[in-house]
C-alpha cells in the first residue's frame, strides 16, 4: 500500500514569538521594540514558565493603532488653497 501525500502542506505560523521575532515581526529593533513596550504603544508579553512570548494577533492589534506618517485622514487636499 502506497502513502498518501497530503494535496497541500501544513504550514504553521507560531502564533507567540519571543523578543527578537515580534521586533522582527513588527519591523523594528530590539531596543526600539522594548521602548514600545516600556510606553504601552506595544503589548506586554505572556508569560510562559521563565520565558516572555508576545502574541502575534496582539502584535498585529498594536501595529494597526499606531498613527499613520502623512496628512491627516481628515484633511481634505482640494480644501487647501490655491
Amino acid at each position: 500500500m502506497s502513502r498518501r501525500i497530503p494535496a497541500r502542506p501544513t504550514i504553521l505560523e507560531p502564533r507567540g514569538l519571543n523578543r527578537e521575532q515580534a521586533s522582527l515581526y513588527v519591523g523594528i529593533s530590539v531596543s526600539k521594540f522594548d521602548q514600545l513596550v516600556h510606553d504601552g504603544r506595544m503589548p506586554a508579553p505572556k508569560r510562559i514558565d521563565a520565558r516572555k512570548i508576545w502574541d502575534r494577533h496582539a502584535l498585529d492589534t498594536a501595529f494597526w493603532a499606531l498613527p499613520d506618517d502623512g496628512p491627516d485622514r481628515n484633511d481634505n487636499p482640494w480644501d487647501a488653497p490655491a
